[in-house]
């Protein structure tokens, strides 16, 4: 595999993986707010979509931060990308 092959492939599961990552922050974010009055039929800690809300939608996001950059440094690794420690 010569430089720019590896370069697209690169960048192609670069893209796929925040592809991804965005549609389940778009189905967190709009989801949640979309089908509140559904979600606050499930009582988990008070209602489900009030919890979603407020303090549920803010641990995914971090969950998401956290998988995309142990992610994306294994990508950098694989690919030889990764920057050099000093």
């Amino acid at each position: 595999m010569n430089r720019d092959d590896r370069r697209q492939a690169y960048w192609r599961r670069t893209l796929r993986l925040t592809a991804v990552l965005l549609a389940v922050w778009f189905a967190v974010t709009f989801g949640s707010s979309w089908f509140a009055i559904e979600l606050n039929r499930i009582d988990f800690i008070g209602p489900l979509g009030y919890y979603m809300g407020a303090q549920g939608a803010l641990i995914i996001y971090v969950v998401l931060i956290w998988y995309y950059a142990r992610r994306m440094n294994a990508l950098d690794d694989e690919y030889g990308a990764a920057e050099d420690d000093e």
